[in-house]
This record gives C-alpha cells, structure tokens and sequence, in this order.
C-alpha cells in the first residue's frame, strides 16, 4: 500500500510540472500520461497540496487561467467544426 501512495505523489509532482513547463491544460496532460481528466483533477486538487503546497500553487495559477479562457477555446473549436477548417 505504502508504494501505491508513493506513486500516485510521485504522479501528482509529474502531472503538475508537466502543466507548468508546458503550459497546458488538463485535458493534454491526461493524454499524455494515459490517465483520465478525472485522476489528473484529483491529484492536482486533492493530493498535491498535503505534499507539496508550494507546486500546488504554481499549477493552480495555470489551471485557472485555463478555466478562464476555456469558453474561448470552445468557441474556436465550434467556429473550425462548423467551417471545415
């Protein structure tokens, strides 16, 4: 048990300077590490901060500029499906 819990911390410092360095969103970084939305949310929001408070807050500001300009993105999608591009 003590090893599992040592790897999903270790995946959580992975996960958050993944979005730092790269600047990306949730979404790409579970793509990239072949984990759900949902399991990138929970590191970072729950098991980040009992660990490593100060990357926690690093990857919040990324995440929340993300979740500021997520209409944005959206809005582009649509426009590239409905126009073919």
């Amino acid at each position: 048990m003590k090893r599992l819990k040592e790897n999903m911390e270790e995946r959580a410092q992975r996960l958050a300077l993944y979005i730092i360095e790269n600047r990306t969103t949730v979404r790409a970084a579970a793509q990239k590490f072949g984990i759900s939305k949902s399991t990138v949310h929970k590191d970072i929001s729950e098991r980040l901060p009992q660990f490593n408070r100060t990357l926690y807050l690093q990857v919040k500001e990324i995440l929340e500029i993300n979740k500021a300009q997520r209409h944005i993105r959206g809005g582009i999608a649509t426009r590239k499906k409905y126009r073919g591009a």
